[in-house]
């Protein structure tokens, strides 16, 4: 979330995290120990990490902002293997492409919404679209590849939302807050019966979902000099996500073979 067109989706997929958190919310009242423990490890850990990186990584953006650039095209890069491992496709075919090319047109296309759609209301019409605009926040969160901060720009609450924040209008977060409940209770439910019971599909549409959001973290072409460094990064970031999730797979694998 700390970086221009990766959102914490993404990263989770790509880290090979994502079906865990999905299930651990999905299922939180069937196995609430567990997932409370899993959720409080993965928001503990985001909150550390967002304290850790938010200033270097800002800093380093500001300064070097297309080899940077690169090394998280590198990292999203990385992590497909993993997607194209959990998707279970054994032989890609047309069907699968098709999926992709869904997934990449859905985000493509989001880009192209006019901004400010709802609006201001008041009113129990105003109460209701706050609803909606949680509800289609948390889809957003859920999936990878779709930026929930340009989806309020989309709805035109964006502004209105860091105000409500800032001054901590319960009013105006209540409702929101419940959509947002909704939403993601709902998504990751439905998430996971997808992922279940059509893994091909649905982690072929979430592969088009992360090569679509690369249009927002692509930082331009290099220039001169920044030409064998922006490889260089690229190389870093690839090597470093394939390899966290090649020997993470490898751990999972070693432990369930030992159960």
């Amino acid at each position: 979330m700390l970086v221009p067109g990766v959102s914490g989706g993404s990263m989770a997929m790509i880290l090979g995290v994502y079906n865990k958190l999905v299930t651990s919310v999905s299922s939180f009242f069937k196995h609430m120990k567990e997932s409370i423990i899993f959720l409080a490890i993965f928001a503990v850990s985001a909150g550390v990490g967002m304290i850790l990186f938010a200033s270097p990584l800002g800093k380093l953006l500001e300064m070097f902002p297309r080899p940077m650039g690169f090394f998280f095209i590198g990292a999203v890069a990385g992590g497909i293997p993993l997607i194209y491992k959990e998707s279970q496709v054994t032989s890609i075919k047309l069907k699968h492409i098709l999926y992709v090319i869904g997934g990449l047109g859905i985000v493509v296309l989001l880009s192209f919404l006019p901004e400010d759609m709802f609006g201001s209301h008041d009113g129990i019409i105003g109460f209701l679209i706050l609803v909606l605009a949680g509800f289609v926040a948390a889809v957003a969160l859920i999936l990878p590849g779709i930026s929930v901060s340009y989806m309020f720009l989309v709805l035109g609450m964006y502004e209105d939302l860091m105000a409500a924040v800032s001054s901590l209008d319960v009013l105006y977060l209540l409702p929101m807050a419940i959509g947002l409940g909704l939403g993601i209770i709902l998504t990751t439910r439905i998430l996971e019966n997808m992922m279940k019971k059509f893994p091909h599909a649905t982690y072929m549409v979430i592969l088009g979902f992360l090569l679509g959001s690369l249009k927002e973290a692509f930082p331009g072409v290099p220039v001169g000099w920044e030409w064998p460094i922006c490889i260089l990064t690229f190389a870093a970031g690839f090597a470093a996500i394939f390899a966290l999730t090649y020997f993470s797979s490898k751990r999972e694998e070693k432990e369930q073979t030992e159960i």
